[in-house]
């Protein structure tokens, strides 16, 4: 198969990362994610299986995918993850396999990603107040989750921490975990809550990365870096006495949809061109009869159906990847 370079937008953007769900089952269940009850979770039946993610894996990177990205729900409460990694890790073209994960199973699994190809991992924290982390995840254990960030960084795993800011429950912790990068050689990402959750998560308020920086910036001199293509939507800046960087994602306060290069497929087959897009293409059919040609041009409809930018609404991240 040799398309490369056909996944191009209606505004000249080139796709060439792509976040495949790999399930919409998660062992937490964050404020801003799903409710207390969690979510229906879908049958076994309607998920792909790995060798029907790897077809659609195999197809994008001919296309021209160049990154591949596994979230949830959780990831690794999949069970056989690391054998479908090794296969993904052998496709010719990819250049970057990474996954995210809330990092409480890590302690099992680090060595074994790291072994299958895994070079990159973005793990969500939310607080570094066992109790506080406990609340917003809604029985997350903060002990667990260290055990994890240790193992990784024993199997070479770089890291970069997710924390979604959120005022008046985590916000009192910017600077600490600022101090994270300061001391450590790992990207800490302030992410903008968007307000796409159902129920309590609805009445939450995040924080403009424009305050976050300059509430950074009395304590931590910050200098601006370089895009790195394939890179993710982050603004990073390098912590200029510290041994790691921190990043901004604005996606409430400056959207960067002007240079979005990713496209998003869930656990189903269903494929978004955004994460708030209206419409999905459903590209499960061509995937199951392993039809090529198809699976192709339904890619290529999803590119091409692509916004210019996106209209934050109410979607479970659960179902979809974050």
């Amino acid at each position: 198969m040799k398309y490369a370079d056909s996944l191009v937008d209606p505004y000249q953007r080139k796709i060439n990362y792509m976040r495949l769900s790999l399930t919409d089952r998660c062992n937490l269940r964050c404020i801003y994610c799903m409710p207390a009850h969690g979510v229906r979770a879908m049958q076994h039946a309607r998920i792909l299986t790995y060798d029907d993610m790897l077809f659609l894996a195999q197809t994008a990177v001919a296309l021209g995918v160049e990154k591949i990205r596994l979230t949830g729900g959780e990831p690794l409460v999949r069970k056989g993850l690391t054998g479908f990694l090794q296969r993904l890790n052998a496709i010719p073209g990819l250049q970057h396999l990474a996954l995210t994960t809330n990092g409480i199973l890590l302690e099992r699994y680090a060595t074994r990603l790291k072994d299958a190809g895994v070079k990159c991992l973005n793990v969500s924290i939310d607080s570094l107040q066992a109790q506080r982390y406990a609340e917003i995840t809604r029985g997350g254990d903060l002990a667990a989750w260290w055990r994890g960030i240790e193992a990784s960084q024993k199997a070479g795993l770089h890291l970069k921490l997710n924390v979604v800011v959120i005022r008046g429950v985590n916000d009192a912790e910017i600077e600490d975990f600022a101090a994270l990068a300061q001391h450590n050689p790992w990207s800490v990402r302030f992410i903008e809550y968007m307000p796409s959750a159902v129920g309590p998560g609805a009445k939450l308020q995040g924080i403009a990365s424009d305050e976050l920086l300059q509430r950074l910036q009395q304590n931590y001199p910050l200098e601006p870096m370089a895009r790195r293509a394939p890179a993710g939507p982050a603004q990073e800046f390098d912590l200029v006495t510290g041994k790691g960087n921190i990043g901004v994602i604005s996606a409430v306060s400056c959207p960067f949809c002007h240079n979005c290069n990713r496209i998003r497929v869930g656990a189903s087959g269903k494929g978004r061109s955004c994460l708030f897009a209206y419409q999905d293409v459903d590209l499960k059919k061509a995937i199951k009869q392993r039809h090529e040609d198809q699976l192709i041009t339904a890619l290529c409809h999803l590119v091409k159906q692509k916004p210019q930018g996106h209209t934050i609404k109410e979607v479970p991240m659960s179902a979809i990847g974050g």
